[in-house]
């Protein structure tokens, strides 16, 4: 039903749940502990990949940073005795890359460590998971996001330069984080490419 939703961080609820705001409509999305410590702060933009979820008993929607981590919270709620919520426990305690690696290694004490996963229900996961996976996709996967999170950091970096270039103009520290955070970036703009459109949005504020 819907491939992703785009929006602004709403609030952020216990430790399971999100709500992101797009069109004047709050979406609440159940998504991994995990995933709550790598969200930005409350009020910044997201685009979460959602899994929508009917049953007769539930209708609910599944939030994931990243296609990778979907792709496998669809494989895992296709294992017997898995659900969704099952499926959301695993991908707290531990990363798809990690996950990958304990089913090729036959490590089915790691994947018990999730809260409601036994050693039984982790030894059928690796049985019924074994030949959907590859060694080879786990290194490729792995390497993709080490490259992901170093492209980030180095985001992360300029947009903190531009704040206090900003500062430095005269503008208060909340003011240039706020006029940052509406901004749409992408890994090619500049600090000074940040800085020329957060000062556009400043006029306009």
């Amino acid at each position: 039903m819907y491939a992703y939703i785009k929006g602004q961080l709403e609030e952020i609820m216990d430790a399971d749940h999100i709500v992101v705001g797009n069109n004047g409509i709050g979406y609440h999305i159940r998504v991994s502990s995990r995933m709550i410590e790598e969200l930005p702060s409350v009020g910044e933009q997201v685009k979460i990949y959602t899994y929508h979820y009917v049953r007769e008993d539930a209708n609910e929607l599944y939030g994931f940073l990243t296609r990778d981590e979907k792709k496998v919270f669809e494989l895992l709620i296709g294992v017997s005795g898995i659900g969704p919520k099952g499926a959301l426990a695993i991908l707290s305690v531990m990363s798809t890359d990690d996950l990958r690696f304990a089913v090729l290694s036959d490590d089915a004490k790691a994947i018990a460590k999730a809260p409601g996963v036994g050693n039984k229900t982790a030894q059928r996961l690796i049985i019924e998971l074994k030949d959907k996976l590859s060694l080879e996709e786990a290194f490729e996967e792995k390497l993709t996001h080490t490259l992901q999170k170093e492209e980030k950091r180095e985001q992360l970096g300029k947009k903190q330069e531009a704040i206090e270039a900003l500062v430095a103009l005269g503008y208060s520290t909340s003011e240039a984080a706020g006029a940052i955070r509406g901004l749409e970036l992408s890994e090619e703009n500049s600090v000074e490419d940040i800085l020329k459109q957060a000062l556009k949005q400043m006029a306009f504020l």
